[in-house]
């Protein structure tokens, strides 16, 4: 057998394409020693066993893997885990926090049957979450009016709730009842 064959499996990456990362997840430290390819929802699901975070087109393209990095919505598809060493992430299980009570957000889509086969729907909350905080924060949307004055909270329409929950998909069509649960929420 020729010996440039006689490598490591490839199943483990050698130790320098490895590096120890810390992350906040839903307020618990996890440090890890973490292939620098793995990207954030595989880390979530396979090595947290948290599993709200869906694998859906594994291409940033679907919304079902959202989850919040230091309070903004990302796709943890697309984010490598080494590169959110001390950040805080945030997954639709630690949405409610320690307590029983379920997060606002998540009571309104129970509440407004905003969810068909359950899928998309850990992302869709972890979403409408973000979205709220963005919109409070001054963030416009691609709909936001021009005239708005810059850095104060968007009033969120249906319009606005729509464009900003654009990048999650719903395969079963349940978008007028996750809108009504978005709107339940508004402060």
């Amino acid at each position: 057998m020729d010996s440039q064959h006689d490598s490591a499996p490839a199943s483990r990456p050698p130790e320098s394409s490895r590096s120890q990362t810390t992350l906040r997840v839903n307020g618990k430290p996890h440090t890890l020693t973490v292939d620098h390819r793995r990207v954030l929802l595989d880390l979530l699901r396979e090595d947290l066993e948290l599993a709200g975070a869906k694998k859906g087109c594994d291409h940033g393209q679907c919304g079902a893997c959202t989850v919040l990095v230091d309070g903004r919505r990302v796709n943890s598809c697309l984010l490598f885990a080494v590169a959110l060493d001390g950040c805080e992430i945030t997954t639709v299980e630690g949405l409610a926090g320690d307590g029983e009570e379920l997060h606002p957000v998540q009571r309104a889509f129970l509440d407004r049957d905003a969810f068909q086969c359950g899928y998309c729907t850990p992302g869709q909350i972890c979403s409408a979450v973000g979205a709220l905080a963005e919109a409070a924060a001054g963030h416009p949307s691609h709909v936001t009016d021009p005239a708005a004055p810059s850095g104060e909270p968007v009033a969120l329409d249906r319009e606005e709730i729509r464009e900003r929950l654009s990048g999650n998909l719903c395969r079963c069509g349940a978008y007028p009842r996750i809108a009504d649960a978005v709107e339940d929420v508004i402060p």
